[in-house]
């Protein structure tokens, strides 16, 4: 009798609302069944909006922070990567983008100068060389029902990991998992999270070849082809 063909993967996005439907739209093609599970949710915090409103320029890390830094109005900005950049044009910043990530962000803040500020999340993977304003909460979410199934099933579930915080919070809820985990984290600083938090075993790890939302898609794609092969090799 031949054994029954391996389920196909699916994906468990745990991103906050609405980056989580946004990535889930960008990897439809894939044909995968995507579960949007959000594990944080983003809340304002009441913040000093003066020393936003007055400062030279900002520096942005993060889109969750352009809505809560005042309006541009022609204003110099930093922003980490595109769709951060994005956000920050929308709302009438003059941009400069980085590369996608802190680290190469930083060589171009260098000698700024005074008067620059830098609003961010409660929860801060990298500190910047300037001061920095506290603009929102990361609030922790539990796992919602719909994703504590997938993780009870069979099928192996990628999860997409988009910085070190959402890595420890999904290694956190998929603590019990029965399903075999294969993790795309966004950079090497998220795969050590994920590690970190981690006790259970591990099946596949495909870190993103660029910080980015683009990058992870690139690295969904090289873990699925790592099965292919070795479905074919079977």
């Amino acid at each position: 009798m031949r054994e029954p063909a391996p389920l196909p993967p699916a994906l468990l996005i745990t991103r906050p609302e609405p980056a989580g439907r946004r990535f889930a739209a960008r990897i439809a093609g894939l044909g995968l069944r995507c579960v949007v599970a959000p594990l944080q949710r983003i809340v304002p915090v009441p913040h000093d909006a003066r020393a936003l409103e007055t400062a030279k320029g900002l520096v942005f890390t993060s889109e969750n922070a352009v809505p809560f830094a005042g309006p541009g109005a022609g204003r110099p900005a930093f922003c980490v990567g595109p769709r951060t950049a994005e956000r920050a044009r929308a709302a009438g910043f003059v941009v400069a983008e980085g590369p996608g990530d802190a680290a190469g962000l930083m060589p171009m803040l260098q000698d700024l100068g005074p008067g620059w500020v830098h609003p961010h999340g409660a929860h801060l993977a990298a500190r910047l060389p300037m001061p920095g304003v506290v603009v929102y909460d990361q609030q922790a979410l539990p796992l919602p029902a719909e994703g504590i199934a997938l993780l009870q099933g069979s099928a192996p579930v990628i999860l997409p990991l988009f910085s070190p915080r959402s890595a420890r919070l999904a290694a956190g809820a998929a603590r019990d998992a029965a399903a075999p985990l294969w993790i795309a984290p966004i950079s090497p600083a998220a795969e050590a999270a994920w590690a970190a938090a981690w006790t259970g075993g591990l099946l596949r790890s495909e870190v993103a070849d660029r910080p980015d939302a683009e990058g992870i898609v690139h690295a969904i794609h090289r873990l699925l082809d790592g099965e292919r092969a070795a479905l074919g090799a079977g």
